[in-house]
């Protein structure tokens, strides 16, 4: 098995689990609630939907590159908004806290380079 295909794996498990985490798990609709978006818990679902959607279609290798440009959006609006306003605490936490949605940044730009153009 090739490297590509064991970060699909590790990618679509986060997401598609993420996703259906928030169907799941009220707790994580009182983060959306926080945070300054129009209609916080529809914006939850619409993005749980978008991670099990594309996670699935990273897992099954079909529209991969189509399916991490919306991930690596929500990837970069997680950093702003829940993220960045941490800076003040210092670099550190910071650090800390964007660990994983860098990761994640990182391993879904690695995918789109890496699919076939079609």
């Amino acid at each position: 098995m090739t490297t590509i295909n064991w970060i699909r794996y590790i990618v679509a498990y986060v997401f598609i689990t993420s996703g259906l985490m928030k169907f799941i798990s009220p707790e994580l609709g009182q983060v959306f609630i926080s945070l300054p978006l129009p209609s916080p818990m529809n914006t939850m679902y619409v993005i749980a939907i978008i991670e099990i959607v594309c996670g699935i279609s990273i897992l099954l290798n079909k529209w991969t590159r189509g399916a991490t440009i919306p991930l690596m959006v929500i990837m970069l609006a997680a950093l702003f908004l829940t993220k960045v306003p941490i800076l003040h605490s210092g670099f550190l936490q910071f650090a800390f806290n964007a660990r994983l949605d860098i990761t994640m940044l990182v391993l879904l730009f690695f995918i789109f380079s890496q699919s076939p153009r079609r």
